[in-house]
């Protein structure tokens, strides 16, 4: 839920990697083996098909590693159902909520970790359903109430319930595809015009694809980021439905407060996890809605 922006980032930066890794395999694979496997080998056709393999590989490895990437980055603690007596109460509560949203919704129940962080951050990731995680901070502990929690952890899983990874694996995928097939049409243009090369896949051609690469992709995260936007609304209406509206409500607006208390003391020390960005502009590339619009929507909601 709000550790969603450093976990977007390293979704990202993987996808964008193994892109770039692929392309320098090509261009290898091209350059000193003869192996023609890109646009040029194909035409516009040829270079669609690429495109797609080539841009849902790295979506669906950045998909596969996401839950590993998580655990690394934040040096998560799994918390055990055989040792849930060795934790504090809110911990419990935590596990508790996990496992019974999952068991009533008929999904293998996630994993369940607690990391040291004095923000009051939650997130969910893995492949599956049924090969998931859910993460909480110990600042979030901390800092919210029992009913608070149950809104935070209501929210996750609808995360995983909704399918959003997938989802969002999905959409990347087919993003993917777009920035690979313009940048190797601009590259190809850009060869022969600028590098004078007729084949269409010199060295000019790949440095150019790599840097337009790089580029399209950010631009491209706007797209992805307006539905990281409207996935964070539907997972509000899912933990009001599983937990309640009251408890979801309630922790937006202790978030709310937990923010504004931060950035009245220092307004540098969350910028990587803001929810919105003031900037009109800048808040294209943000994740969640600001707050004050997912508290209104959730209030106009009749939730059954």
């Amino acid at each position: 839920m709000f550790a969603f922006a450093k976990r977007m980032f390293l979704f990202l930066a993987m996808n964008l990697a193994v892109i770039l890794v692929l392309t320098a395999v090509s261009f290898v694979l091209e350059r000193f083996f003869g192996i023609r496997i890109s646009a040029n080998a194909g035409g516009y056709a040829g270079l669609a098909v690429f495109a797609l393999v080539y841009g849902f590989i790295g979506s669906f490895v950045s998909l596969w590693l996401s839950k590993w990437m998580a655990k690394n980055a934040y040096g998560i603690t799994i918390l055990s159902e055989s040792r849930l007596m060795d934790y504090s109460s809110k911990e419990q509560l935590v596990y508790a909520t996990v496992a019974r949203i999952a068991k009533e919704n008929g999904i293998s129940v996630p994993e369940v970790g607690v990391y040291e962080s004095a923000d009051p951050n939650a997130f969910a990731t893995g492949a599956t359903k049924n090969s998931s995680l859910v993460a909480v901070s110990s600042g979030l502990l901390d800092s919210m109430s029992a009913s608070e929690i149950e809104g935070v952890i209501g929210h996750e899983m609808a995360h995983i319930l909704n399918g959003d990874m997938v989802t969002m694996t999905l959409l990347q995928g087919v993003i993917n595809a777009f920035v690979i097939f313009a940048a190797r049409v601009v590259g190809g243009i850009i060869d022969k015009a600028v590098f004078k090369n007729e084949e269409g896949s010199g060295i000019g051609y790949y440095a150019t694809v790599f840097v337009l690469e790089i580029v399209f992709s950010v631009l491209a995260s706007v797209i992805l980021m307006w539905f990281s936007r409207y996935r964070e609304y539907r997972a509000d209406e899912g933990a009001s439905k599983y937990m309640g509206k009251d408890k979801m409500i309630a922790a937006l607006k202790r978030l709310q407060s937990l923010t504004e208390r931060t950035e009245a003391y220092d307004d540098g020390n969350l910028a990587t996890m803001k929810i919105a960005s003031k900037s009109s502009f800048l808040s294209f590339f943000s994740s969640h809605p600001p707050l004050e619009k997912r508290i209104a929507n959730l209030e106009s909601k009749v939730v059954f």
